[in-house]
């Protein structure tokens, strides 16, 4: 578990450089990114691979516990690769790949995460375009969305076990009907 006095939030969504760069003007937000900065960087040896997004996440989280402001935004997400595969999971044009490439991503993450080798952020800001014309599912405002509010996030291998046995369109059937009291 961290011991950073600074709070850090993992912007996901649509997010460009610009963001980032607006919120590091204010005088109690930092910005940290990987060295590396970007997910995707070529794996060393082989540079049609790509590394997997918690690599780049996990290079974030220290550059962040440098960092002193009061926020420290992270525009490295490590959990990327499986929100990327949870959605994927969702396209029935992709048959069973679908679901078993969000396994692979998954299990990969998840043994990084129990190796040690990197945290989840504090917090998840996510980003939508003020128009939102694609209603695709959402890791972030699906299943970890669903989980109950506290204090810090559940390990990762219940979050993801939340996200294998979560139907995408469970948030919209639960919302309760607004009632009116006179």
């Amino acid at each position: 578990m961290r011991r950073e006095s600074s709070t850090v939030v993992v912007l996901v969504g649509d997010v460009d450089d610009r963001l980032p760069a607006g919120l590091a003007q204010s005088p109690n937000v930092s910005v940290a990114r990987a060295p590396t900065a970007g997910t995707g960087a070529a794996v060393a040896g082989d540079p049609a691979a790509a590394q997997p997004t918690w690599v780049t996440g996990a290079a974030a989280m220290p550059e962040a516990a440098r960092r002193r402001p009061t926020c420290v935004i992270v525009p490295d997400d490590p959990l990327a690769d499986v929100a990327t595969g949870w959605r994927a999971m969702w396209d029935v044009s992709a048959g069973p790949q679908g679901a078993a490439g969000f396994e692979a991503q998954a299990d990969g993450t998840l043994a990084a995460w129990t190796d040690k080798r990197f945290e989840l952020p504090d917090y998840y800001l996510v980003v939508t375009p003020a128009h939102v014309t694609d209603q695709s599912p959402d890791l972030y405002l699906g299943p970890l969305r669903s989980l109950e509010h506290g204090l810090c996030w559940p390990p990762l291998d219940e979050l993801i076990d939340t996200a294998r046995h979560f139907y995408a369109g469970s948030l919209a059937e639960a919302q309760p009907t607004p009632t009116l009291r006179r």
